[in-house]
């Protein structure tokens, strides 16, 4: 059994803690914690052990009348890979723990692709990680654009990418408020998001726009793809991305016409807290003129990136192939679709 520890128990903390747990080649350690909240204790309940920075925050676990398994260090030293999920103001000093420990360790999308050896998308890169000390797991946009246009730039041949971003303004269970806006983010062009694909894809040609809208539920790209194969068909194209691991079609003539609809799926198709682990690309939106491709994608910021976390797991380690452990990721997370 893989020993995991998980720093960080927010946004994607928890999540990776939730599907760690469910993964029968992989035992929760446990998870770094500075704070008794209500998340520590519904973790506490389900039996995870939570590690402390310092003292003073084992005293307030304490205060509260949890008890913890002991320091961060010892977190780390008796882990066999760190999942770091704590703020990106923190990822440089807990690198050098990481590596003093001689821990292999993965980090998230916010931060800068300098901090790892290899930025990570299971389907894209998956053998770049064996054996790596430090990687990157890529954002939310990042994973979400890599896994579509690697897919239809395998079979098709993608010449130059175009994708403006409405990005949603906040994660929807954190206390920033709203914006009463739309806001460039950033006004200049390209945006951080096109440069991070190419440390996933280097050969493709991206530029990325960006703007942030007044809702928390997920970003939305109008991709704009010019082909090399002027035969390319919106058929051709949807067949490609149905045997695309973790792209989802959608469509409006089946009622999924906006976020809230792409919320509201993930909800009835029963997944831990609604999440939606696959790329949304609507089918009815995939338009070819000339040599030139449309379509709409969403992207569940919160919940794109956990199989992710998962199946880097088993490269850095080197415990499973590719098709192997996304399937066995996609099988734990009740992913439907091809494996490979």
């Amino acid at each position: 059994m893989i020993k995991v520890g998980i720093n960080g128990f927010g946004v994607i903390g928890r999540r990776v803690a939730y599907a760690i747990s469910k993964q029968d080649d992989m035992e929760l350690l446990g998870i770094g914690k500075t704070s008794p909240d209500y998340k520590a204790k519904i973790g506490i309940e389900k039996g995870f052990n939570f590690y402390v920075p310092e003292d003073s925050h084992k005293q307030k676990f304490e205060k509260s009348g949890f008890s913890v398994s002991g320091s961060i260090d010892d977190l780390i030293n008796n882990s066999d890979i760190i999942v770091d999920a704590t703020p990106g103001s923190l990822g440089e000093m807990y690198r050098e723990k990481y590596l003093n420990a001689k821990t292999p360790a993965l980090f998230q999308g916010g931060e800068s692709k300098d901090l790892a050896e290899v930025s990570f998308v299971a389907q894209c890169n998956y053998e770049k990680s064996n054996g790596k000390n430090v990687v990157r797991v890529v954002s939310c946009n990042t994973t979400g654009l890599s896994r579509v246009l690697s897919s239809i730039d395998k079979n098709h041949g993608i010449s130059k990418v175009t994708s403006v971003i409405a990005r949603r303004a906040v994660d929807p269970d954190l206390p920033k408020g709203m914006v009463d806006s739309v806001s460039l983010d950033p006004v200049s062009v390209p945006s951080h998001h096109g440069p991070d694909v190419t440390t996933i894809l280097p050969e493709l040609d991206i530029v990325t726009m960006a703007i942030k809208i007044p809702t928390t539920h997920n970003h939305v790209h109008s991709l704009i793809i010019d082909l090399k194969n002027s035969s390319t068909t919106p058929d051709s194209i949807i067949d490609t991305l149905k045997n695309t691991p973790r792209v989802m079609l959608v469509s409006s003539k089946n009622g999924v016409k906006s976020t809230a609809h792409t919320f509201d799926l993930g909800r009835e198709l029963g997944r831990d807290r609604g999440d939606i682990y696959e790329s949304m690309v609507w089918e009815d939106s995939i338009t070819v003129i000339g040599d030139r491709a449309y379509m709409y994608m969403a992207v569940a910021q919160e919940a794109i990136v956990l199989p992710e976390n998962v199946d880097a797991i088993r490269s850095v380690l080197q415990t499973a192939p590719r098709e192997e452990s996304i399937k066995k990721t996609n099988d734990s997370l009740c992913i439907g679709g091809p494996t490979s």
